[in-house]
């Protein structure tokens, strides 16, 4: 064994000197042919690649754009269909895709029918699938393709890369081999984990130097013969079984190829020889303690956690805390001129988080320590830039908070209402014609490009005024036409102040639906 152990290291030591005096060669590759992280012998390619792909054909998911990839004869409509799925999948869940895929391939299944779209209508397509610059991209890389390439697709995962905006390594490699047919690998966040564990590679996975070794393993260990199929089988594997938590190692159709898996059943062994007053059994193969020094190794400071088992790979750094920010936003309703309720939304810059998505009226809070009046002021002075006199003074009332995190922000909507005269005119800015403005129904609102916050904005709203309306029920208490509570005769200001007679504090009405408020903005979090 220990000879073993000095082979390894002095064949790892020559290695590194080589690679020393010829300079334009790539230190990764070097490294993962470490027999701690490659797969030294023809036959466990071999055998990885039958296992893997015979688990597949038994057990994978029926998913729309598979049966596209798989039935559709012509290889630019079957281009554009997969390099749509991998667009939407991106940080996105299988089951929250599947139906806006569907959707988009029954309205949009041509790269020509998307160019001739307009983004107002892809954004609305869009909405609630999130990070919305996909849909961005994916329109302009359609009206790239019918403009500039004639309507045709790129044909390999280089000119996917180079031509399409949008289109990175991962989904070049995925479009060109499960369209296509082309081999090439494809590294996505699944394969990452499967990977680090089948070779136990213990550093920083977002490393440059575990970056391109994990390309160079997925380069060859591709199926010439299946190269879509050998993609998505390992997507498929850490989808459904090497699991970030929770891993169901003994379903794992490559488990007898896992260094980790591996490394923690020795582990166990080891235990349970040590409670028998046993010696310990010695390995029949390298451990990851036996590549020591390589830069894909588990870091010298970084120490394996027993505990944690096969999922103390992959390894990432710690994440930024996501900035924190909080937005004064304001629902503003009317009556609408052909009945029902009408909300106003304004369009977002072209540029930008959320890009051409429609809001109500928003700004980012400076100061997040201002009080509630110099909040309502704020908000007050910006509406009226859009609305004119249209608002009065004083007439914006505090509804209560929505926390929506996005990607790198945690987003407070501290939100604000309204009401609005009812409309004498046609003029949809309340007298101002503005293209960027608009009044929609409830209805038309779900079904507009608005964001998944905007839309817990307005859940809250209505879940106060659905409150207001059950509170005037209560108290026998005369409400407007539109179900609000008639405050002509006090201001909420008046009712927050007020004290009675024998000194004890009254409770405003909005301090009696604060609680409540408070749990629906806790019920609603992302």
């Amino acid at each position: 064994m220990r000879r073993l152990r000095s082979a390894a290291r002095s064949a790892m030591k020559a290695r590194t000197e080589d690679t020393q005096e010829v300079s334009t060669l790539k230190e990764e590759p070097a490294l993962l042919s470490s027999p701690a992280h490659s797969f030294q012998e023809p036959g466990d390619v071999t055998s990885l690649r039958g296992r893997l792909l015979s688990w597949y054909d038994q057990t994978k998911r029926d998913l729309p754009w598979r049966t596209a990839a798989l039935t559709e004869s012509d290889v630019n409509k079957r281009t554009y269909a997969v390099w749509v799925s991998e667009i939407m999948l991106q940080q996105t869940q299988v089951a929250t895709v599947m139906d806006y895929y569907i959707k988009w391939m029954k309205r949009w299944p041509t790269v020509q029918d998307l160019a001739a779209a307009t983004l107002e209508e892809v954004n609305e397509m869009w909405a609630g699938l999130g990070y919305y610059s996909r849909g961005k991209r994916l329109h302009e890389g359609a009206q790239k393709v019918v403009s500039e390439l004639g309507g045709q697709m790129p044909k390999t995962a280089e000119d996917l890369v180079k031509l399409l905006p949008g289109v990175g390594r991962y989904t070049a490699g995925a479009v060109a081999s499960i369209a296509m047919g082309q081999v090439t690998g494809a590294v996505d966040g699944n394969v990452v984990r499967v990977f680090c564990r089948l070779r136990a590679i213990g550093a920083d996975s977002t490393s440059p130097a575990v970056t391109e070794a994990l390309w160079t393993l997925a380069n060859t260990l591709v199926d010439p013969d299946r190269p879509g199929d050998f993609n998505q089988a390992l997507m498929e594997l850490g989808a459904r079984v090497c699991t970030p938590k929770g891993p169901l190692c003994s379903q794992c159709p490559v488990q007898s190829h896992c260094r980790a898996h591996r490394k923690v059943a020795v582990e166990q062994e080891e235990g349970a020889q040590r409670l028998l007053g046993k010696p310990a059994v010695e390995q029949s193969s390298p451990d990851i303690e036996e590549c020591c020094g390589c830069a894909l190794c588990i870091p010298p400071g970084e120490s394996w956690d027993s505990s944690l088992g096969v999922t103390n790979f992959p390894r990432k750094p710690k994440k930024k805390p996501p900035r924190v920010e909080r937005t004064l936003t304001c629902v503003l309703d009317r009556n609408g001129a052909k009945g029902g309720r009408e909300y106003f939304l304004v369009q977002r810059p072209s540029k930008g988080l959320l890009a051409g998505m429609w809001e109500f009226p928003s700004m980012l809070l400076e100061e997040a320590h201002d009080s509630e009046k110099k909040q309502r002021s704020a908000l007050q002075a910006q509406v009226q830039k859009i609305l004119g006199d249209s608002l009065k003074q004083g007439a914006l009332q505090h509804v209560g908070e929505v926390v929506h995190v996005f990607s790198h922000i945690h987003q407070t909507y501290v939100v604000y209402s309204g009401r609005l005269p009812d409309p004498q005119g046609s003029s949809p800015a309340g007298g101002q014609e503005d293209s960027r403005a608009r009044w929609l129904t409830e209805t038309a609102f779900q079904e507009a490009a608005v964001s998944a916050g905007m839309k817990k904005v307005m859940k809250l709203y209505e879940k106060m005024k659905s409150m207001k309306t059950e509170g005037c029920k209560d108290g026998k208490r005369k409400r407007s036409s539109d179900g609000i509570i008639n405050s002509r005769h006090k201001s909420q200001k008046t009712l927050r102040t007020q004290e009675p007679a024998d000194g004890a504090r009254q409770l405003s009405l909005h301090k009696f639906f604060q609680p409540a408020i408070k749990q629906e903005a806790e019920g609603i979090l992302s």
